[in-house]
């Protein structure tokens, strides 16, 4: 596999554009049947599991990365509530922002693999969804559909899908909402190396760069690969 479709700069490794159709958003070619099977079971169960991301692309990553540590986006505690970035040094700044977003070249959303889902069924008409924990955690409006997802997930038979961020690692924040279908995703985590990812961000035009560089051991074990696992 190459570099590009591990690090969101080729599309080539997703499905046609009427599957894209089909399923409200690209995704890689290997997690289109997987996907449809979840969503008709969990028709079955009452819900109808849709789309909101799926494939990010590098730039759309870089866009969001540079805006939130230019002050244009807010960033986010780990309450999910906005910081003060100007009170923040520059290091602290990247983690801070590492903990919502992950970092260009090294988001799993590059690969199609990954999925933020939610319930159309009980989406508000006009509600435009944030993907915070109040929307997803029991009580939220979609808690529900993730109470259904953890009980279907903890099976071996769930198609495959699990939740990377269950649980707060010291990385990534929990995320209830981001499906990852391991089979697909397992065999990009372990090609995207770091001498790969380092290579990505030396060359990009990424605010704050020589301070990713300098903490990019790190942000590799803690943001990349202290994720979750699949049932066995």
């Amino acid at each position: 596999m190459d570099s590009a479709s591990l690090t969101g700069q080729t599309q080539r490794h997703l499905c046609s554009p009427e599957l894209q159709d089909l399923l409200g958003a690209p995704v890689h070619t290997g997690v289109v049947e997987p996907f449809l099977l979840l969503r008709g079971e969990a028709a079955s169960a009452g819900f109808d599991l849709q789309i909101l991301s799926g494939f990010r692309s590098f730039h759309q990553q870089l866009s969001i990365w540079n805006r939130k540590a230019r002050g244009d986006l807010p960033v986010l505690d780990s309450d999910a509530k906005p910081l003060d970035i100007g009170e923040l040094s520059e290091p602290a700044l990247v983690f801070a922002i590492l903990r919502w977003s992950a970092l260009p070249g090294a988001s799993r959303h590059h690969w199609g693999t990954d999925l933020d889902v939610f319930d159309a069924r009980t989406r508000p008409p006009g509600y435009e969804i944030e993907l915070i924990p109040e929307e997803v955690d029991p009580g939220g409006m979609f808690g529900p559909l993730h109470d259904w997802l953890d009980r279907r997930m903890a099976e071996a038979t769930a198609f495959g899908f699990f939740r990377p961020y269950d649980l707060d690692r010291d990385g990534v924040a929990p995320e209830r909402w981001h499906l990852s279908h391991g089979p697909v995703a397992d065999v990009h985590q372990n090609q995207l190396t770091l001498p790969v990812l380092r290579g990505i961000v030396e060359e990009a035009d990424m605010e704050l760069r020589s301070v990713v560089l300098e903490n990019l051991d790190e942000i590799y074990e803690r943001f990349v690969l202290n994720v979750g696992r699949p049932p066995a």
